[in-house]
């Protein structure tokens, strides 16, 4: 097991079944204090409510005492301390630290200036390897299986950190892909580049229903404002696509519907009523999965 989290590629595929191994076992014994001796940095340079009351959460269930911030109005940054040296001194206070930051790299350069274990929570478009988990978690649970399936993205695939730690860590279970965007977010050239080096097939569509058709699993993704410069730009294509419920219709019976939320105007409110949608059970799978990753990084071995 690695020493961080930062990239779901440093995880190799037994790796990542390890991992979901694990987050079942915390599932069904979630509170175990065997972190009680261990403080936890919760840093969040952005915005989250899923990413860091799950990690709170799961920490808390662990046994572990959290500390950390969530507005950086409050922090030295505002008296100008570098990220560098906040990180230094957060290493004497912590024995792992989570960091989300709006900064593409950012989670590398505080793990190379870490003493202690880092997970990436989230790097600017670059990637979010514990959604990623916690996504192949819930295709396990609901699919029974993460191998051979179709899946189809929908949404911001130019800027969704979520769509490319995903599409890294489904490679190693032979999937089948559809990306569904308007052509201004359509997923960049690097990631189907590699999707053509590891002779895995996929097909791009601006048309949704399209993608909806013999999909095991539906991704759907918020169009993202932050990311936009330009807001001109976010305006053109904010309302690209709405999943309604008259759309599922043709559905697989087992397809479900997962998104990393949170959710603007991409899923009708009607869908969470439907056998597909399983979003908000898909959030909930973040705290056993993330128990699952602090567990292994602070303690090596974990026993039931």
């Amino acid at each position: 097991m690695p020493n961080n989290l930062i990239t779901i590629q440093e995880y190799s595929k037994e790796e990542i079944l390890g991992a979901l191994e694990l987050a079942s076992k915390f599932e069904k014994e979630p509170n175990r204090p065997i972190l009680s001796d261990k403080v936890v940095a919760s840093l969040f340079y952005e915005p989250s409510t899923r990413t860091k009351l799950s990690f709170e959460s799961a920490a808390g269930r662990l046994g572990a005492k959290v500390i950390g911030f969530s507005d950086t109005t409050v922090t030295s940054e505002t008296k100008g301390e570098s990220l560098r040296d906040t990180i230094k001194i957060v290493t004497n206070y912590a024995d792992l630290i989570v960091i989300r930051h709006p900064l593409d790299g950012s989670a590398r350069f505080v793990a190379e200036i870490a003493t202690v274990p880092v997970i990436n929570a989230g790097d600017g478009t670059n990637q979010h390897p514990t959604q990623t988990l916690l996504d192949l978690y819930s295709i396990l649970k609901t699919q029974g299986r993460l191998e051979n399936l179709q899946i189809t993205i929908v949404g911001d695939l130019k800027y969704g950190r979520t769509v490319h730690s995903l599409i890294h860590a489904m490679s190693h279970f032979s999937p089948s892909f559809i990306f569904v965007s308007p052509h201004e977010l359509r997923l960049p050239q690097e990631y189907r580049d590699f999707l053509t080096s590891q002779a895995i097939p996929f097909k791009e569509s601006s048309n949704l229903e399209e993608g909806i058709e013999g999909a095991s699993i539906l991704y759907m993704t918020r169009v993202q404002k932050e990311r936009f410069s330009d807001p001109v730009e976010y305006e053109k294509v904010k309302e690209s696509y709405r999943l309604t419920l008259p759309m599922l219709k043709g559905a697989l019976p087992n397809m479900k519907i997962l998104h990393p939320l949170p959710r603007v105007n991409e899923i009708e409110i009607a869908v969470d009523d439907s056998p597909h949608a399983y979003y908000f059970q898909q959030a909930e799978n973040g705290i056993y999965v993330r128990m699952a990753i602090m567990a292994s990084l602070l303690l090596k071995r974990v026993d039931f």
